[in-house]
């Protein structure tokens, strides 16, 4: 495993898969482009009249790294729409962000849960469970996959907690297990030092102290080495920082 290390513009997470900055991840032998849980068609979905600004914005990073990469296939991990139904606006322009996806790269869409029951067929039209690249495994993570196989998976939101109680995207890497962080801005992510987290994982036998975590921002890679670490370092209080003046007391004049 990796100690923490200087921000980068890629991180090799695991031999074969590389960590890039707004959340997606590369595997060069197959020249495959990964994004999880881009939750498309979200602020429909959700109402308010809201503008589709993140799938547009979605579309425009995935468009600008397919092609600045020379991807051959571009892979959605699950979780591609907010849900199965939206109106028929937002699923014209999902649907036409996702055509001009296609002249760029091979499309593969990998259903997660909410596409529903009918894995939103309607809007994506055919959608697998899972592929192998690479020697990976690619599926969503909601249910359980074979035990031994190394896998990539999206589900979590794993998330760095910082101060104030923001968040970050964050990776999370070990040789049988690579979880990727939402592509989507609205979540606020599954904590990776969480006791949620670490179930999580567990159910996959990978044990999340032993896990690298690697922040994801617009331009930036910020690699936190081992998880396990990182709690202990974050449990330790805060040092009171004095004032390197002396106070003053005023008194009256005797």
């Amino acid at each position: 495993m990796k100690s923490a290390q200087p921000a980068c513009e890629t991180f090799e997470l695991v031999a074969g898969i590389v960590a890039l900055p707004s959340g997606a991840a590369w595997m060069p032998a197959s020249r495959t482009l990964i994004v999880a849980d881009a939750h498309l068609g979200y602020e429909d979905v959700v109402g308010g009249a809201l503008p589709l600004w993140s799938t547009s914005e979605i579309f425009a990073l995935l468009t600008l790294l397919a092609r600045r990469l020379d991807a051959q296939e571009i892979v959605f991990l699950g979780d591609i729409v907010h849900a199965a139904q939206m109106s028929e606006g937002a699923a014209r322009v999902v649907g036409c962000g996702l055509e001009a996806l296609r002249a760029e790269a091979r499309l593969t869409l990998i259903a997660g849960n909410h596409e529903g029951r009918t894995r939103g067929s309607a809007i994506l039209g055919e959608t697998v469970d899972a592929i192998e690249r690479d020697g990976f495994l690619l599926v969503h993570g909601d249910r359980p996959s074979p035990l031994g196989t190394p896998t990539v998976i999206g589900h979590l939101h794993p998330s760095l907690r910082l101060a104030g109680g923001h968040t970050v995207p964050a990776f999370v890497g070990t040789p049988r297990l690579v979880v990727l962080p939402a592509m989507t801005p609205y979540s606020s992510g599954l904590d990776v030092c969480s006791d949620a987290f670490a179930g999580a994982v567990g159910l996959r036998g990978v044990d999340a102290d032993d896990a690298d975590v690697v922040a994801a921002c617009a331009d930036r890679l910020f690699p936190f080495g081992r998880i396990g670490p990182l709690k202990d370092l974050l449990r330790q209080p805060t040092p009171v920082r004095r004032s390197p003046y002396r106070k003053r007391i005023l008194r009256p004049d005797r």
